[in-house]
């Protein structure tokens, strides 16, 4: 379907929720000072997956949009792999640095030399090295996210990772996706590229649902509860007590003997405020301060 304004605007919206992606997930970093649950080998293979996925959509010669977004990717990825090191490893500014800026110039240059070496290929009619590239960035991508799978299964909950940045990955993917249907030609690996990524972040979502959000409902809604049921007892009016009576016996004052006994009555642990969607590595945080 040639439909180049809407393949554009699109591609630009896409591009808009992959610029932003990684920041609410690098933000929550900082301010929990810690990445415990977030996976470094996730964001290192996407920062890679960036490689073969800009050499595709610039040789595919996709709209302008599609051609950045692989190289913001691989930015934000390796800047979030580089927090992972420095909050959970330890590692000094300094090494960082000297880790991530090397790596940084090596993708870039491999990425440069794969665009003009693929370019020459199709020119000459070898269609299989940019399908290798397609297939490459899709697994890789895959891979990274497969990651978070495996944390899942050990630990029966969906840790470190941010929901909003899942949200807002996912709608990348979509509308990267949609992009890619209003080309000039449609594109059956690009479309996989996207389409396969937004189905393991669905599959998140509901992890999320059954290991986050379902006993934080039922902890909640056994919490209200308990709480319905104690106030019924304690009501002035059952078992034939005035409101006097029932009044003197909850707070402890004796007043016929003109005694008062205060006793602490406390008639639930009430959860957490926390908001469900923030994921439990922020309590090993607060553990670590009150071990202290």
């Amino acid at each position: 379907m040639d439909v180049p304004v809407a393949a554009n605007v699109l591609g630009v919206t896409g591009a808009i929720c992959w610029s932003v992606q990684l920041i609410p997930q690098i933000i929550i970093n900082y301010r929990r000072h810690n990445t415990t649950g977030l996976q470094p080998s996730m964001m290192m293979l996407w920062a890679w997956a960036g490689v073969p996925l800009g050499v595709y959509n610039i040789v595919e010669d996709f709209n302008v949009a599609l051609k950045i977004q692989p190289q913001i990717l691989s930015f934000l990825s390796l800047l979030t792999w580089t927090q992972c090191h420095y909050y959970e490893k330890k590692w000094s500014i300094q090494r960082c640095s000297a880790v991530v800026l090397p790596i940084a110039l090596l993708m870039s240059g491999v990425e440069a030399g794969l665009i003009f070496t693929l370019r020459l290929a199709r020119e000459r009619g070898f269609s299989q090295p940019i399908t290798t590239m397609a297939v490459l960035s899709a697994t890789l991508l895959a891979a990274g996210v497969l990651r978070h799978y495996v944390d899942i299964y050990k630990h029966r909950t969906v840790r470190g990772i941010s929901f909003i940045f899942v949200g807002i990955d996912a709608a990348g993917d979509v509308f990267s996706l949609v992009s890619v249907f209003f080309e000039p030609h449609l594109n059956i690996l690009g479309m996989v590229i996207y389409g396969t990524e937004l189905v393991l972040w669905m599959g998140i979502f509901i992890c999320g649902a059954i290991f986050n959000f379902a006993p934080w409902a039922k902890k909640k809604y056994n919490s209200s509860s308990t709480l319905d049921h104690r106030t019924r007892n304690t009501s002035p009016r059952q078992e034939g007590m005035s409101p006097h009576a029932s009044s003197d016996a909850i707070t402890g004052i004796d007043m016929g003997s003109h005694r008062t006994r205060m006793e602490p009555v406390t008639l639930h642990n009430l959860p957490s405020s926390t908001s469900v969607f923030r994921t439990p590595s922020s309590e090993f945080r607060n553990r670590r301060i009150e071990s202290r």
